[in-house]
C-alpha cells in the first residue's frame, strides 16, 4: 500500500502536475496540503475521472487540506483538529482507508517569529500532539502525513546556519517533533535513509532547485503497528522540476500488507 503526501501549494494551479503523478505512481492514498480553494471550488469531478475518490476541507485563497484514494472514498473520521486555537483554518483532515487511519495535516507556518502567527504554531503544535498521542495507542495502523513546516535537525536542512531565526527550525518546533518521536512514533524516510540527503522543499527563488538547497518539512509519521509493516519511503523529486510545479515534491511510503 503506497501512501503519500504533497504539498501541492493550489490544486486548481496544478491540476496537470497533480494528475501526471497521480497517474505515474498511482499511490493507494495521497493526503494533499495547501489545496487554497473553498470547498466548492475544490475539482472533485476530475479527481474522480482520474480513479480516485476524496474527501477535503477547503479554505478560500489559503491552507486547505484533502485525502485522495485510489479506486473508493476515503471514510472521514475526524474533520478540524480537535480544540485548534483557530477553527476557522482548515489543516486537518482524517479517514480510514483499506484498513488503515490517515491523518493529513498542514502545520502553521509560523513567520514571522516571534509573534501572533507563531504563538499559532506552538498552540496548534500542543493540541495536535495530544490527538497523536490518542492515535497512537490504537491497534490498527496510523499515519499521520502532511507538512509539518519544521525542519527536525540540521541534517534536514541545506545550510543550517541560515535558518536559526525562521519558525521552521525554531528550538521549539524542533523540540515538539522530537517529543513526537520519543513517543514512539516513527519518521518512516529518515528511518530508512538513515544518513542521505533527503529533501521536500526547494524554494523558487535564488536557483534553489538547481542547486539543492532544500528543507525537509513534510514528513509521514507510522504508530507501531504502521511502522512494522514499513518497507520503503522516498521523495518524487522529478516532480518538482515539472513547469508550474509546486515548491514542495511528494513524499511516500509504502506499507506491506
Amino acid at each position: 500500500m503506497r501512501i503519500a503526501t504533497y504539498n501541492v501549494n493550489g490544486v486548481n494551479g496544478r491540476l496537470p502536475v497533480l494528475f501526471d503523478w497521480l497517474t505515474s505512481t498511482q499511490p493507494d492514498v495521497a493526503c494533499l496540503q495547501e489545496l487554497k480553494a473553498g470547498d466548492d471550488k475544490f475539482p472533485v469531478a476530475a479527481i474522480e475521472e482520474a480513479g480516485y475518490g476524496a474527501i477535503w476541507q477547503g479554505q478560500k485563497s489559503w491552507n486547505g487540506v484533502a485525502i485522495l484514494a485510489r479506486g473508493c472514498t476515503p471514510v472521514e473520521t475526524r474533520r478540524g483538529l480537535p480544540d485548534d486555537p483557530d477553527p476557522a483554518q482548515s489543516r486537518y483532515l482524517e479517514a480510514a482507508v483499506n484498513g488503515v487511519l490517515v491523518g493529513c495535516l498542514y502545520l502553521p507556518n509560523g513567520n514571522p517569529k516571534p509573534g501572533p502567527k507563531f504563538d499559532y504554531k506552538l498552540a496548534w503544535i500542543d493540541r495536535f500532539e495530544a490527538l497523536a498521542a490518542e492515535l497512537f495507542g490504537l491497534d490498527g495502523p496510523v499515519v499521520l502525513a502532511g507538512d509539518y513546516n519544521i525542519i527536525p535537525t540540521d541534517a534536514d536542512v541545506y545550510k543550517p546556519e541560515r535558518w536559526v531565526n525562521d519558525a521552521l527550525f525554531a528550538p521549539e518546533a524542533k523540540a515538539a517533533y522530537q517529543r513526537l518521536l520519543d513517543a514512539g512514533w516513527t519518521d518512516a524516510l529518515r528511518t530508512l535513509h538513515p544518513d542521505e540527503r533527503v529533501f521536500t522543499f526547494w524554494d523558487y527563488f535564488r536557483n534553489a532547485f538547481p542547486r539543492d538547497a532544500g528543507l525537509r518539512i513534510d514528513h509521514l509519521l507510522l504508530n507501531k503497528p504502521a511502522a512494522k509493516r514499513l518497507r520503503r519511503a522516498g521523495v518524487d523529486r522529478s516532480v518538482r522540476a515539472l513547469p508550474k510545479t509546486s515548491d514542495h515534491a511528494p513524499v511516500w511510503i509504502e506499507l506491506a500488507p
